[in-house]
């Protein structure tokens, strides 16, 4: 994904000396080890305003699942650092920053740029600017009188599900990834509270932990009080979840939290359903989420291989079917026979229970967030999507959300009343949006500091929440077996290894024939051009909010955001503020020639803004910071914000910026917490002020 070159015009580091501000520099920054070469792309870096490194983390770990307490304590999750490191920077956890605390004044004096780190041991440990990280818990630590794990999901029995106790394929290690943090306060001065992180595993998990801030100003963590959510029956009747990546704190004070389900597509990259229908076959096109129900969901990858040879191809999202099985167990289903590594499955279905695949990608809020336990509610309604996170503006209706990984989306939901206001939540009722970038031609080949992309909203669909569960429910009860049964002629009791290619080739031509068919998609889009979203057939009003992405695709949406990792605005925003997105990598398909953008490649990313207007709609896309080309020396990449994944903007308008980054040219490979100040843009109705750029 990423890209190499000499860079052209020599980039003077401005951050070089301890204590400098990062302005004029951007971002480089990639996942591959081996990139293709990269042209030089004008005007990147840039960075509109001032950016400032406050922290970096141990080696191994993003930076993720910022906070600020109410007397501007900063606060982040350690996620999957590595094992090597020294304890206690060996395990993941969450933490706060001691004896430092924002001005919030809205600009970047109140803390000295904290340099790059150089030596081993500035590398294997959590660094800031001001202040001492301080852990509040750590990964497994025994909570709820002993009787869980802090981060680890149960079955209905209370056994922990580790590879430990159970073999098969899981999703990261069990409590290795701790991310979003929210803190609400149970008083009025915001000194104790519950902090909810989510846990970005399969099974997912959100715990609760009760914190109180001692007069000193000292944070504590009472774990004897604290719970994993995903242990209690109201979630667990949900389904539970899964991938629990970032979220916000709602305008009714609660937290949400989202599913990045990255199995969730059923077409690769650019493809269409329709492009599959017109082929005749799903070969070369086909997504993860069609093989969700196959027995050994991610042996997939490595059957097509052996099914297709030269002609095989990567299906989108396979990795992410990892962790279906323990998502069987959680829900009550008896383990299967496994190898004997107890790391890997065997193609023995599961015929009891097996989780429903449109139950998960969903926005979850915890409401009443004191009770014992909080009661979950998912927003069917909202779309399902690898959603990374959601931004709930202030009038309580307009919702962004994004949705992590290659050529996906950036959406918008809009509810008909206030969300809090539905005295039941499954009657909320709202319109699904999804964007369509109107000034393409102004996007070609052009940099992208230099382009604001314009956009209008296209109508999805219009439901109420409980309906949109309803159709989920007509899914339910579908296993391993019923995979086998449905798509081989061959009696896999007989002969399982014969029955399972004939299933998946099955599949690959014609679909999955037990979720929503390929025709059902196109017949939708036929309907949708013609009669327009209300002038569908009742049954194919569930296209759309089940199958969210493939739907948008099909009616031209711009769905070729590669990595929207990141949506957030300032606490209380009105119009004339914005909503910051953060786009990790800008390449792929928003750079090659396949969709709509086609701006130059910057594979370091970058973030938007977008100005809220009178009616919390937005509709254009600026440009404040871009990356710098993968190839750029040490003397520009040391500095720069690589790979940007969460945005959290705080009450004065900065932005902390958090990376999930690789090394590119830098001369150390640890991820990094910036802060962001759009200078006289910083806060309420300021001016701009722009700095940087090449």
């Amino acid at each position: 994904m990423v890209e190499f070159t000499r860079r052209k015009l020599m980039a003077t580091s401005v951050a070089a000396t301890l204590g400098a501000s990062v302005a004029g520099t951007g971002v480089s920054g990639g996942k591959s080890s081996n990139p293709p070469e990269d042209k030089n792309t004008p005007r990147a870096p840039y960075v509109k305003g001032e950016l400032k490194r406050f922290s970096s983390t141990a080696f191994g770990a993003e930076v993720t699942g910022p906070f600020v307490f109410a007397d501007g304590t900063p606060l982040y999750s350690l996620q999957h650092p590595s094992r090597d490191n020294p304890a206690p920077y060996n395990k993941a956890g969450v933490g706060y920053f001691k004896g430092f605390q924002f001005s919030m004044d809205g600009n970047n004096g109140d803390f000295s740029g904290l340099s790059t780190p150089q030596t081993n041991e500035e590398k294997e440990k959590i660094r800031s600017a001001d202040g001492k990280y301080e852990f509040l818990a750590h990964e497994e630590d025994r909570i709820n009188g002993g009787t869980e794990r802090l981060g680890v999901v149960q079955t209905p029995d209370g056994k922990n599900i580790t590879q430990d106790n159970f073999a098969g394929t899981q999703y990261g290690d069990a409590a290795s990834n701790p991310d979003c943090n929210q803190f609400i306060p149970t008083n009025d001065d915001g000194t104790e509270g519950y902090l909810f992180t989510n846990w970005e595993n399969s099974p997912g998990n959100v715990s609760r932990v009760p914190l109180r801030q001692t007069d000193d100003g000292e944070w504590n963590a009472d774990l004897e009080n604290a719970i994993n959510l995903a242990n209690t029956a109201l979630l667990r009747k949900l389904g539970g979840t899964r991938i629990n990546c970032y979220g916000d704190r709602t305008p009714w004070n609660t937290m949400i939290s989202s599913e990045e389900n990255y199995a969730h597509p059923r077409v690769s990259l650019t493809a269409t359903v329709s492009d599959i229908v017109d082929q005749g076959s799903g070969k070369g096109l086909i997504g993860a989420c069609q093989f969700w129900n196959r027995p050994n969901p991610t042996g997939i990858q490595e059957a097509i291989k052996k099914y297709y040879g030269s002609d095989s191809w990567d299906v989108q999202g396979y990795w992410a079917l990892t962790g279906l099985e323990f998502l069987a167990y959680y829900l009550g289903a008896d383990p299967v026979d496994q190898s004997s590594d107890n790391k890997s499955n065997t193609t023995t279905p599961i015929g009891d229970v097996f989780p429903n695949p449109y139950r998960y990608g969903y926005q979850v809020d915890f409401r009443e967030p004191t009770a014992n336990p909080p009661k979950p509610v998912k927003y069917y309604v909202m779309g399902r999507a690898a959603w990374e996170a959601p931004d709930i503006q202030s009038d309580k209706r307009t919702v962004y959300g994004c949705s992590d990984g290659d050529s996906k989306g950036i959406y918008k939901f809009v509810a008909d009343e206030p969300i809090d206001s539905y005295r039941d939540p499954m009657d909320i009722a709202g319109t699904l949006y999804a964007p369509k970038v109107t000034n393409e031609d102004a996007a070609k080949k052009n940099p992208p500091a230099n382009v604001n992309l314009e956009f209008e909203w296209l109508e999805l669909g219009h439901a109420t929440n409980r309906e949109v569960e309803n159709w989920i429910a007509t899914y339910d009860d579908i296993t391993q077996a019923e995979y086998l049964e449905t798509h081989a002629d061959t009696d896999w009791q007989d002969d399982l290894a014969a029955a399972l290619e004939e299933a998946d080739k099955e599949v690959v031509e014609n679909g999955n024939q037990n979720y929503i068919a390929n025709q059902k998609i196109i017949t939708w889009a036929e309907q949708y051009e013609r009669e327009g979203p209300d002038g569908v057939d009742d049954d194919l009003r569930k296209v759309p909010f089940l199958e969210t992405r493939a739907a948008a695709k099909e009616i031209g949406a711009t769905i070729e955001f590669n990595k929207a990792e990141g949506v957030d605005s300032i606490d209380g925003a009105e119009p004339g503020d914005y909503v910051y997105f953060a786009i990790s990598e800008l390449n792929d398909d928003m750079a090659t020639g396949q969709g709509d953008i086609q701006l130059d490649r910057v594979d370091g990313g970058v973030v938007y803004r977008a100005e809220l207007e009178e009616d919390y709609n937005v509709s254009t896309l600026e440009p404040v910071i871009v990356g710098p080309d993968a190839s750029d020396p040490v003397a520009v990449a040391d500095d720069a914000l690589i790979n940007i994944d969460n945005v959290y903007v705080m009450d004065d308008g900065r932005v902390l910026c958090c990376e999930d980054a690789d090394k590119f040219g830098r001369s150390y490979s640890n991820d990094c917490l910036y802060v962001y100040d759009p200078a006289e843009d910083a806060g309420r109705s300021r001016g701009q002020n722009e700095t940087g750029g090449c």
